[in-house]
């Protein structure tokens, strides 16, 4: 399910962008539908982690998968009709995919709560290394399909859906933990105070400007290469080793977290984020963008999976749903900020600005783990606050 969540986010990286300048009069907008996508997702994110807590995770995927199916109709009718508010709305409810498929990483901390705790790490990266097959398919697919139709580009939303409806099916064989009625009914405290420890809110930081330098980064990377006179082609080659680099970590990255602790892994990721930088403002050839995205990636992998880890060893019980929300909430929220913006800045200021954006918020990261560090130490995995109320989780047949 992530392979297939990670083939319709990366297929609409490498299109939606530039779906979105050929029908925008100003080119400024280009990358609207890309951030119709993204706050579709943040919008649905908290709901989406409240409706899973109370139905169960099966259930809340198989109505993203449906949210997606009906997405990718009402882009497919916008290409058709050449309407751009049209396919800014249709990504819009795609988002509703993304936020309930978010969450595969909790469902995944979930199963080694039930198995071995000590086995969380793995199981998130393990999980997310899923997403590599994104890598590959997402950009053949969106090469291979936008011309099946007359209509340009109107083929891969149609594929698109059909992803989800996999998803869908893929989902009734779930068979995942699910909180017995005291984690659902226990008491809970307001959000500011399940905010309070500090090793939370650096957790939720370093996930959020994660994908956030890396979403301002790769939304404009289709339409920078072709600002300077790359193909269709070099770009899928770019973006589809950038999501190799995402995800291929993770495979290892849980056995990191468990040796050095995830404060170290995160630190590496800010460093790779920063090596990516240096890379993307030493030249625009087709290597500087390969190497830079590749370094972007392995960077978001190490920092965005070592901050859940730590997230996930804060709560338990009846309060872990919220956390999980907000956090995907911010994640989102920062996205939409960074697609948003993204192409008005490529387009008016030039791929160099743009990096040079993204460095104070890599070194906003920087700051804050090594504040934490120099504070509480390197190792916080297992500085976990029970909840009152909560409850060991068990496995129920059919959720």
């Amino acid at each position: 399910m992530q392979a297939l969540l990670l083939v319709v986010n990366v297929s609409f990286v490498a299109i939606n962008g530039l779906v979105g300048f050929s029908l925008a009069d100003n080119k400024l907008l280009a990358t609207l539908p890309v951030t119709g996508y993204v706050l579709g997702a943040a919008l649905w994110a908290i709901p989406a982690a409240a409706l899973m807590a109370r139905l169960g995770r099966r259930r809340g995927y198989t109505l993203g998968a449906v949210v997606m199916t009906i997405g990718a109709a009402l882009a497919g009718l916008a290409v058709s009709t050449a309407n751009l508010w049209l396919l800014c709305l249709a990504t819009f409810v795609c988002g509703g995919f993304n936020a309930f498929g978010i969450s595969y990483r909790f469902a995944a901390a979930d199963v080694a709560d039930a198995y071995r705790p000590s086995f969380r790490a793995k199981a998130i990266s393990l999980v997310l290394a899923g997403g590599i097959a994104g890598g590959v398919l997402g950009p053949t697919l969106a090469g291979w399909s936008r011309g099946w139709l007359p209509t340009q580009y109107l083929g891969t939303y149609l594929a698109l859906g059909v992803m989800a409806l996999l998803s869908m099916l893929l989902a009734q064989l779930l068979h995942l933990p699910k909180p017995s009625s005291p984690v659902v009914e226990g008491p809970s405290r307001a959000l500011r105070e399940l905010l309070r420890p500090p090793v939370l809110r650096v957790a939720i930081l370093g996930c959020a400007i994660s994908y956030g330098v890396m979403n301002l980064l790769m939304v404009a990377t289709p339409l920078a290469m072709t600002v300077h006179h790359h193909s269709f082609a070099q770009a899928g080659l770019v973006l589809e080793w950038h999501v190799i680099g995402m995800y291929a970590p993770g495979f290892v990255t849980g056995t990191l977290i468990a040796r050095f602790g995830a404060l170290r892994v995160i630190l590496v990721g800010i460093l790779l984020n920063l090596g990516c930088i240096a890379v993307a403002l030493s030249g625009t050839g087709l290597q500087e963008f390969l190497v830079a995205l590749v370094l972007l990636g392995v960077g978001w992998n190490f920092m965005y999976i070592g901050g859940t880890t730590l997230i996930t060893y804060q709560y338990s019980g009846p309060e872990k749903n919220r956390v999980q929300g907000f956090t995907d909430a911010c994640v989102f929220t920062t996205m939409v900020t960074s697609s948003a913006s993204s192409g008005a800045l490529l387009v008016a200021n030039g791929w160099q600005l743009l990096n040079w954006v993204a460095l104070p918020f890599v070194l906003a990261a920087m700051v804050a783990v090594a504040w934490l560090a120099y504070r509480f130490g390197w190792r916080h995995e297992q500085q976990v606050a029970v909840v009152p109320g909560g409850a060991v989780p068990e496995a129920v047949p059919g959720d």
